[in-house]
């Protein structure tokens, strides 16, 4: 049983940081090589792509998608779609894909004379399942070298640490102060009733006893 516990509490604790790893916001260093718009056709990977852009029908079935290729500083190449987040998941409220288009595509650079810019994105790439990181924003920066501090990740982290350590407080409290008490007196109830149990077998064995002597 213990071992069951273990598991979902495992289980659990992948879940939670997985969520949060494609939720909350990363940033590459990149050159922008190039950005295109392709007709995409959803399929069993439609839970990796945003909503329709804001303004747009809502097409199930397949729409045009815009996508920024780069090559990050050390020499990977990575493909972002441009997609609007609009009221969704994650809370983004991103409305500006065709802005952020323009501003890519205003970015872009050679090998030869590169040009590197920050992009904040969420999500992950998987070539198998054909999933893309979402870009968010982009900034002009003056090197590969540059430091950038998730400080927006620090502080919700920070927030859930605390509230995740304040409800386990809480709740040992509770337990500790309501749960264990019944609990206890369940058990020495049991005890009670067996140590009951235990002396009226002696007392009917005792009786039996007596009757095989005579």
């Amino acid at each position: 049983m213990i071992y069951v516990r273990w598991a979902v509490f495992v289980l659990f604790w992948l879940f939670i940081g997985a969520f949060l790893h494609y939720t909350l916001p990363q940033h590459d260093v990149a050159r922008v090589v190039d950005t295109f718009e392709q007709r995409i056709d959803f399929g069993e990977n439609s839970l990796f792509w945003a909503s329709p852009n804001s303004g747009n029908a809502d097409l199930v079935v397949n729409r045009d998608v815009l996508f920024i290729q780069t090559v990050r500083s050390n020499d990977r190449p990575m493909v972002y779609r441009n997609e609007d987040t609009g009221w969704g998941w994650p809370p983004y409220f991103k409305f500006d894909t065709k802005n952020l288009q323009t501003e890519a595509a205003d970015l872009k650079s050679s090998k030869e004379d590169p040009q590197w810019v920050v992009i904040r994105h969420y999500g992950w790439r998987n070539e198998f399942m054909s999933i893309f990181p979402n870009a968010v924003s982009i900034r002009a920066v003056e090197g590969p070298d540059v430091r950038i501090i998730p400080w927006l990740n620090i502080i919700i982290l920070t927030v859930l640490a605390a509230l995740v350590w304040a409800i386990w407080v809480r709740w040992r409290r509770f337990r500790q102060a309501r749960i264990d008490p019944v609990l206890e007196d369940v058990s020495d109830s049991f005890e009670a009733a067996g140590d009951s149990l235990a002396e009226r077998r002696g007392r009917i064995q005792r009786w039996l006893d007596t009757w095989r002597k005579k």
